[in-house]
């Protein structure tokens, strides 16, 4: 599949380009700067361009079969949405549907999720901006018209790859750590190109 991965050199991002290059998918990662990409693969082709530059992410996304966003904080926390934005208007222009996105775990009707610090110490005051970012980002997916998954993931962890993870847990699922590594999001993210499972759903993730 040809996709096209936004938020190409954040945390998770650098998962999804090396992970999505494994699985033999044909990959554009989009950056601010081209040299942050030090990825190298025959199936990877690096566009640097600016997510808030609606006409450099039009351009990007033409061709490709679906889309893929994790969009970091950034610029006070607003880049999330403004770009999220930009990339749906991008796909409805070119007719592209599948959307992937990351947000956050605790956004929407997943706050029930949350403990005490999570959601008044960290999201309530700390996090406060990036949060809203994410709330906002979903509102704009959850209008369009595309063929969107949002992935909810806990708090990031460095740890590997393992495929043990809860996904779509009920909201009375009170077993969560409430961490996930980038490498088991981003491997859940890449799973959904193949899987109508969660189509125009909300999954968390979480171990």
């Amino acid at each position: 599949m040809n996709i096209i991965v936004f938020g190409a050199t954040g945390s998770v991002g650098r998962h999804l380009v090396s992970q999505a290059c494994a699985r033999g998918h044909k990959v554009t990662a989009f950056a601010r700067q081209a040299a942050a990409v030090t990825q190298t693969h025959p199936n990877l082709k690096i566009v640097q361009g600016d997510v808030l530059d609606a006409g450099a992410v039009a351009d990007a996304v033409k061709g490709h079969n679906a889309v893929l966003c994790a969009l970091g904080a950034g610029r006070k926390g607003t880049v999330r949405a403004a770009g999220t934005a930009n990339i749906i208007r991008a796909m409805r222009h070119h007719r592209i549907k599948r959307f992937i996105c990351q947000t956050t775990l605790g956004a929407g009707d997943s706050a029930v999720h949350l403990n005490f610090f999570w959601k008044y110490i960290m999201f309530g005051l700390f996090l406060r901006p990036a949060f809203a970012d994410h709330a906002l980002q979903e509102e704009y997916i959850m209008a369009s018209d595309l063929d969107w998954t949002i992935i909810r993931p806990a708090a990031f962890t460095d740890g590997p790859k393992t495929g043990m993870y809860q996904h779509g847990f009920a909201a009375s699922q009170s077993s969560l750590t409430l961490k996930i590594s980038r490498a088991d999001v981003a491997a859940f993210m890449l799973t959904q190109l193949t899987d109508d499972t969660y189509m125009r759903k909300t999954p968390g993730l979480s171990y």
